[in-house]
C-alpha cells in the first residue's frame, strides 16, 4: 500500500473519528428535551389602589418562536423553533392602561422544537446549553411600556412597545418587542408581541456543520398570547 492511499485512510478515518465523536457528545450532553418542572412565573402585584386586572399567560394556548434564515445545502431555508412553556403575568388598567404593568416573561428554552432532532440536541447542548439547568429558561425582565391608548375598550385591538433585558444562556441585553393586544372580554386578554435580535450578541455560538453554508446573525423572537384574569 503505498504512502498516497495510507494517507488517504487516515484522513478519513480521522474525519470519522471527528464526526462520530461530536455525534457522540451530541447525544450524551443534549437530554430528553423534557422540562424540569411546570413553566411558571414571578407574580405580578399592582399596587393596593390600582384598579388593574391581573392577566395571566396560559401555556396551553400560547407560543413561543424564534426564527432564523441560514443556507442548508446550498438552498435558502427558514428555521423556525417552537415551545407553549412560557408564563408571564399582565396588570392592565382599562380606565387608565398608562398604569398597564408586565411582569416577567419566562420561557423554557429547553422544549424549544425544530423540524430537526439533531437541531433540537444542538440546541440544547451547544447553542442555547439548555440541557444544563442555569440555562433552562429565558426570562425577559420589562423595565418600560410606550404607546398604550388613553383607553382600552373591549373588543379593540391596540398597539404598543415593550422596552426590558432579555436574558438567555446567562447573557442579558436590551431588547424591544412591538406588541399587539385585545381584551376579547373582561377575562380574556390575547395579543402578539416580536423582536429581532443579533445572536451573537448573547454570546451564542452556532457550530459549523458540512451542509450548513450559513446562518443570519439575526434572530425574529415572536410570542403569540392568551392570558385569563386572575379570580379576585
Amino acid at each position: 500500500m503505498n504512502r498516497l492511499v495510507m494517507g488517504l485512510i487516515i484522513v478519513v478515518l480521522l474525519a470519522v473519528a471527528v464526526v462520530g465523536g461530536g455525534w457522540i457528545y451530541l447525544n450524551t450532553t443534549s437530554g430528553t428535551g423534557e422540562a424540569s418542572q411546570a413553566i411558571d412565573a414571578p407574580e405580578l402585584t399592582p399596587a393596593a389602589d390600582s384598579e388593574a386586572v391581573v392577566f395571566s399567560i396560559v401555556p396551553e394556548q400560547s407560543s413561543v418562536r424564534f426564527i432564523i434564515d441560514e443556507v442548508l445545502r446550498g438552498e435558502p431555508y427558514t428555521v423556525v423553533g417552537t415551545t407553549d412553556q412560557v408564563a408571564g403575568d399582565i396588570a392592565v388598567d382599562t380606565d387608565n392602561p398608562a398604569n398597564t404593568e408586565i411582569g416577567t416573561i419566562r420561557v423554557n428554552v429547553r422544549t424549544l422544537t425544530t423540524d430537526s432532532d439533531q437541531r433540537n440536541r444542538a440546541l440544547r447542548s451547544f447553542i442555547l446549553k439548555s440541557a444544563e439547568d442555569e440555562f433552562e429558561f429565558a426570562e425577559f425582565q420589562p423595565s418600560a411600556v410606550e404607546g398604550l391608548p388613553e383607553t382600552v375598550a373591549t373588543g379593540e385591538t391596540f398597539s404598543f412597545q415593550i422596552m426590558g433585558d432579555l436574558t438567555i444562556a446567562g447573557t442579558t441585553q436590551p431588547v424591544t418587542f412591538d406588541a399587539t393586544a385585545t381584551l376579547s372580554d373582561e377575562t380574556t386578554l390575547m395579543g402578539e408581541a416580536v423582536a429581532t435580535v443579533m445572536y451573537p450578541d448573547f454570546n451564542l455560538t452556532i457550530p459549523s456543520v458540512p451542509f450548513v453554508a450559513g446562518v443570519d446573525e439575526d434572530v425574529q423572537l415572536e410570542i403569540d398570547f392568551v392570558a385569563l384574569a386572575n379570580a379576585s
